[in-house]
């Protein structure tokens, strides 16, 4: 793909408008964009294809910031920068010389959504629910695509979710269904980790320790922009344990989409550039097997959703 359309700049294709110019650059790559570590210093990049070389855009240009939460919040001119380096084809790292971080470490907001799939409800025998369930995770929770996520001692059930996430682009309050997608930057994938013990029988059956323990949420490997998803609501979503799969689904399944959910929570928050939001989990998770499933130390957790990429966690 990128050289095709590389094939295609170099024709010089009359720019009318900034647009059109931003459309021509974006045809080099699709916007994947990823955090990493290279040599100790963090970086914020394109990465030219999943799993591909990674485009290191403050290597560029020192005016992009390396913090993923600042870039979005610069709105389009840094995505215009950041188009123009990927089109210049220079300070292009190899995959093998960097480590991937998860895609963005420190939004403003940490929001999930439960019970949001339809055969997840079905799996469960309870009714589709008739406004969004809405709960948090910490911060701390966040961590890479590749790396290993500690089995806390304090739970005996710990349990899979893979997800679909939605980064918010612009700060925004009472956003209307018809204009949320506006205010999406783009989307990522995350693995929801809980220790169902403390979600479903411990502390009066409050979510947030269940759900916050370190290690809890990896997310990445990239954030896609919502342009360069065709249907974020039309995506296979999949969780595998040591290469059994466990989880298979799609978003088409998903009780409330982007647009309901945006408008939901701006109602109660203002949301800012960065904030992500957990869309919720097909069926296939663990504690509702027969006989139940948790995961164990060594286990190795791929979640995936088609066209972002996959996590790969070991559980230590």
């Amino acid at each position: 793909m990128f050289s095709l359309c590389s094939k295609a700049v170099s024709r010089k294709v009359p720019v009318t408008s900034v647009a059109s110019k931003l459309l021509r650059l974006r045809c080099l790559s699709t916007m994947r964009f990823v955090q990493f570590d290279f040599n100790g210093r963090n970086g914020l990049g394109v990465e030219l294809s999943d799993g591909g070389n990674i485009v290191d855009l403050s290597g560029n240009d020192s005016s992009i910031p390396s913090n993923m939460r600042e870039f979005i919040g610069g709105g389009q001119t840094l995505i215009q920068k950041a188009a123009k380096a990927v089109e210049s084809g220079e300070n292009v790292l190899q995959r093998s010389q960097v480590k991937l971080l998860a895609p963005i470490l420190n939004p403003d907001k940490l929001l999930c959504i439960g019970m949001n799939y339809v055969d997840h409800c079905a799996e469960q025998n309870l009714p589709v629910p008739t406004e969004p369930i809405v709960f948090s995770k910490f911060n701390s929770s966040i961590t890479g695509p590749t790396d290993d996520v500690p089995y806390p001692d304090e739970t005996k059930e710990l349990d899979w979710e893979v997800e679909l996430a939605i980064v918010i682009g612009k700060e925004g309050k009472n956003i209307s269904k018809e204009e949320a997608m506006q205010y999406v930057f783009g989307y990522t994938a995350a693995h929801d980790v809980s220790a169902r013990d403390w979600q479903m029988h411990r502390n009066g059956g409050q979510f947030l320790i269940g759900k916050s323990m370190d290690g809890f949420c990896p997310l990445g490997p990239a954030i896609v922009m919502k342009e360069d998803l065709n249907d974020p609501h039309n995506l296979k979503v999949w969780t595998r344990v040591n290469g059994v799969t466990k989880q298979d689904s799609s978003t088409n399944q998903l009780v409330f989409k982007t647009e309901e959910l945006v408008a939901f929570l701006s109602r109660f928050f203002t949301l800012k550039p960065g904030d992500t939001i957990l869309t919720g989990t097909p069926p296939g998770v663990g504690v509702f097997r027969k006989p139940p499933e948790f995961l164990k130390r060594g286990d190795v957790v791929e979640v995936g959703i088609e066209n972002i990429g996959t996590l790969t966690n070991k559980i230590v």
